[in-house]
């Protein structure tokens, strides 16, 4: 029996941080399984290729399109809890910011999120979004199953014993080998996190990172550039009520970042404000000792306060100390460079999916960043370069949701498996419905 669709016309796609859109000819937002095959039929009538986007995070135009477009958020339901095995299965639409909700209501909690969890399931795994913990992999490592629907209607159940190949290849799948209807995860019992923040200098924090790794679960630092200036924070489990930090919070928010704002802007007419800038924020937020406790995803998830272009590379993570003070020195070399705080140092752990950062070696990603005060541009086009180049030059990989300027060539060499990958994309999407430009600069 037919089910009737309807896309919209007319709808204006943008990511999250408006740096990038399109404007697709249908927008569906599909309910069943049932509507989006018939999208996937229509599409091949016409000729035309599909996206699949979730929350619409991605710094980049990976979910872009001008033919049809597919927003999962209806498709959003937790199908089951296995509070035995710790696992649950979900649909491919669903939010994290809804599943931690749902998931403690059951005493069971993620065990590592990236900073936003207005981000549906599918997505979240189809870039490898990742947080900080040498002990822990970047989020898809936490997913030990999933269904994909295919550009031919058929459905395949992956895990590690069922469609091993496809499940490794899925579990970063770059919106490219079909539709992700479920995912399943494995999760941990609830827990708290107890996190300390507290000032330090690069050098330290360089000369002792194995130290600053052992001592933390979920370690990371923020390096204030044109300057020595470090945050180091860590994240640990803990069984103690504490200190929720109400007042941090209405300073941050009331007044922090409403004043860097606007300096920012400033600073667009005047760049050599910003290295000042770095330095008075990281005295006015960041020097003094600061505690929390709270449920796990509340520490987790931070905002990230206004527009912003961001990069991320992952090296490997003995290459730390030379690549973060390469940058410094480029930075002090060419007084033109201008470097917005904070640059985030982050830590995973190895992982065997196909298309991973952190494929086969435990991985630093850096990830700096230009605000775009008032949604103002910002020249950042040098120091992207630059920093690229450091990334590229100590075996780099790029996060894949974020803009960077790779070609097939870069992964060809990046990727070990990206051969495997590719044989796997072109059997089960042999005419490319799923590519958009994006895609096609990674495989063509």
């Amino acid at each position: 029996f037919l089910v009737q669709v309807h896309g919209q016309g007319g709808v204006k796609f943008q990511n999250w941080a408006k740096t990038y859109g399109s404007s697709p000819e249908l927008y569906f937002q599909p309910t069943s399984v049932e509507e989006i095959r018939e999208i996937l039929d229509m599409a091949r009538q016409r000729d035309k290729r599909v996206k699949v986007v979730g929350g619409g995070h991605s710094p980049s135009d990976i979910a872009c399109t001008d033919d049809f477009m597919i927003q999962m958020g209806k498709i959003n339901r937790v199908l089951k809890v296995d509070k035995e095995k710790q696992q649950v299965t979900v649909e491919g639409g669903i939010f994290l910011s809804d599943l931690n909700v749902e998931l403690s209501k059951h005493g069971l909690a993620l065990a590592n999120l990236g900073a936003v969890s207005e981000v549906a399931a599918a997505g979240v795994i189809g870039t490898g979004t990742h947080n900080t913990g040498i002990e822990h992999g970047i989020l898809p490592t936490q997913v030990i199953a999933l269904t994909l629907l295919t550009a031919s209607g058929e459905i395949l159940e992956c895990s590690e014993s069922v469609n091993a190949d496809i499940f490794q290849a899925a579990r970063l799948h770059l919106g490219c080998l079909g539709v992700v209807l479920t995912v399943t995860f494995q999760c941990v019992p609830q827990f708290h996190l107890h996190e300390v923040a507290f000032p330090s200098t690069l050098t330290e924090v360089l000369d002792h990172l194995e130290d600053h790794l052992k001592r933390s679960q979920y370690f990371r630092f923020l390096w204030f550039p044109h300057s020595e200036n470090v945050s180091i924070i860590y994240q640990d489990p803990t069984n103690k009520a504490g200190p929720t930090g109400l007042h941090a919070w209405l300073w941050d928010y009331a007044v922090g970042y409403y004043l860097l704002e606007f300096l920012l802007w400033i600073s667009t007419f005047v760049p050599s404000l910003v290295s000042w800038i770095n330095r008075f924020f990281f005295w006015l937020l960041f020097s003094s000792r600061v505690e929390n406790i709270s449920i796990s995803y509340k520490i987790f998830n931070y905002e990230c306060r206004f527009k912003q272009h961001v990069q991320d590379w992952a090296i490997p993570i003995e290459k730390t100390k030379e690549a973060l003070l390469e940058l410094k020195a480029a930075l002090e070399n060419n007084p033109k460079l201008v470097a917005h705080y904070p640059v985030e140092v982050r830590f995973a752990r190895g992982d065997e999916i196909w298309l991973s950062p952190c494929f086969q070696r435990d991985s630093c990603y850096m990830n700096i960043i230009m605000y775009r005060p008032y949604g103002k541009n910002v020249p950042h086009l040098n120091y992207w370069l630059t920093y690229e180049g450091i990334m590229k030059k100590h075996g780099g990989r790029p996060h894949w949701a974020k803009a960077h300027s790779c070609t097939r060539k870069d992964f060809e060499k990046m990727y070990p498996a990206f051969p495997k990958f590719c044989s796997v994309r072109e059997k089960l999407d042999p005419t490319g419905i799923f590519l958009n430009s994006y895609l096609e600069k990674v495989f063509y």
